[in-house]
């Protein structure tokens, strides 16, 4: 196990998705934001099943920077309730592993 995580959340536009990617990078909160466009959502909100277009958000950081990076999700997003889903980096390269360190500060 590695001390590096990949955090997923979504947004309702390319637009939105940017400022969030470019906000976390320059900040140095995440080494790497993937954006995939146009990718269809079906949920449940407020008791009612919902279809969206939406963005996903593949975000490359460290464990020592989630409760930043939640905050400045929280605080960017647009949603109400925006996805913030943190899953471990068992194993990878090193040099990639590194790589996302020396860019997270």
């Amino acid at each position: 196990m590695t001390d590096k995580r990949i955090v997923l959340t979504t947004c309702g536009s390319e637009e939105e998705a940017e400022k969030i990617a470019q906000y976390l990078v320059e900040n140095r909160l995440a080494a790497c934001v993937n954006i995939i466009p146009q990718m269809k959502s079906i949920y449940r909100w407020q008791g009612k099943v919902d279809l969206a277009s939406e963005h996903l958000l593949i975000i490359k950081t460290r464990t020592d920077k989630l409760a930043q990076v939640q905050v400045a999700l929280r605080t960017l997003h647009s949603y109400g309730l925006p996805e913030f889903i943190a899953l471990a980096i068992d194993d990878g390269s090193t040099p990639y592993l590194d790589w996302i360190d020396d860019n997270v500060k």
